[in-house]
């Protein structure tokens, strides 16, 4: 029997311009994890999960023809984990096994309340994780990234697979996407082992250090939300606004290189200007695009924050979920965790989740 185990995650800054190759982001794991355990079996396989016992499915109309969306299922994600380690596994001349592979996950609370904390890359790299020690496939941290990253585009189809690095490295990271289009291109003429040990042209992720005076504070909305449905009406706006979406990304690109760079001069004052003019770039988008980025939860507790000298926006693709607030860890917050209770907003009291490197 082997157990592996891989955290949550949140966006910090770059939100959407993350996707295009190459556009930086800051993305932070936290201490609520994803389990698996894979014991072998001698008639049969399985997979448990008391958390997705009951997971439901989204669909649309077509036409007549029923149409799901199985992005925020996770069951495909494990699936998509599982053949594909498993694919790596032959090419490495290892013999297949039947196992029981149960999964165990902290990122949704007891009572069924979903955070966006990413599950469905947490789950992607725990199952492939735990796969390479029940395998004993000895995979490096950048082949279990490259791996998970493929499984998850797989079924997802979208989205810069930030959330897949935060689950494998840990802390707080820098990250580019990699040219997805030349991933799809090598996949037809590359064998999984090869891909593995190729760079990815642009892919980028480094490991940032915060101040120690910086202090991050996480506020849940109640309202969860699609982030594979949100990227993809961002994705017509792309379309349909071209230029104006350039500027966005140019802009992005700007905004989060100073970012980095204040987090390696260790400026707490400068990490929170990045975070508001990231936060009123996003504003911009929103309106360029009709979605719904900030919702009016998300702006009481970013006006809340803001009130006691913090710097909030959304996290991730917004429409919910969670909000993020950075400030000097020696203000006082009673007034601010005051609104917030009055707005309905949950405080998650989750800790950065640091790997030992």
């Amino acid at each position: 029997m082997v157990t592996a185990q891989a955290p949550g995650k949140l966006y910090i800054a770059g939100e959407y311009a993350v996707v295009e190759t190459g556009y930086p982001a800051i993305i932070v794991a936290l201490n609520q994890f994803v389990t698996v355990t894979v014991e072998a079996m001698e008639q049969y396989g399985s997979i448990v999960s008391n958390q997705y016992q009951e997971n439901s499915l989204l669909w649309s109309r077509v036409g007549d023809e029923m149409v799901f969306d199985n992005r925020d299922n996770p069951f495909h994600y494990i699936l998509s984990a599982i053949r594909l380690t498993e694919k790596y596994a032959r090419e490495l001349n290892r013999p297949l096994s039947l196992y029981k592979l149960y999964v165990d996950s902290e990122l949704d609370s007891i009572d069924g309340k979903k955070y966006g904390l990413g599950s469905s890359a947490a789950v992607t790299v725990a199952t492939v994780k735990a796969l390479d020690a029940f395998y004993e496939l000895h995979m490096s941290a950048d082949q279990i990234y490259k791996l998970s990253a493929i499984a998850h585009l797989d079924v997802q189809g979208n989205g810069s697979l930030g959330d897949i690095a935060a689950s494998v490295y840990g802390g707080w990271i820098a990250y580019r996407s990699f040219d997805k289009s030349w991933l799809a291109a090598k996949r037809y003429t590359a064998s999984l082992t090869d891909l593995l040990q190729m760079d990815w042209p642009e892919l980028s992720i480094e490991l940032l250090t915060p101040p120690a005076d910086l202090r991050l504070l996480i506020g849940w909305t109640g309202s969860p939300a699609s982030t594979s449905q949100l990227v993809d009406k961002i994705t017509i706006a792309k379309a349909t606004h071209r230029d104006a979406y350039q500027q966005f990304l140019a802009a992005s690109r700007d905004i989060l290189e100073a970012l980095i760079e204040s987090f390696h001069r260790q400026d707490l004052a400068g990490i929170q200007q990045g975070i508001r003019d990231n936060r009123a770039l996003l504003t911009n988008l929103a309106a360029l695009s009709g979605v719904a980025i900030e919702t009016p939860k998300l702006a009481a507790m970013r006006e809340s924050a803001e009130a006691i000298g913090g710097a909030a926006k959304t996290s991730g693709a917004g429409g919910g979920d969670c909000g993020i607030v950075i400030l000097d860890r020696n203000q006082p917050i009673e007034a601010m965790i005051a609104r917030w209770t009055e707005a309905d907003i949950e405080p998650l009291a989750f800790k950065v989740h640091d790997l030992d490197h």
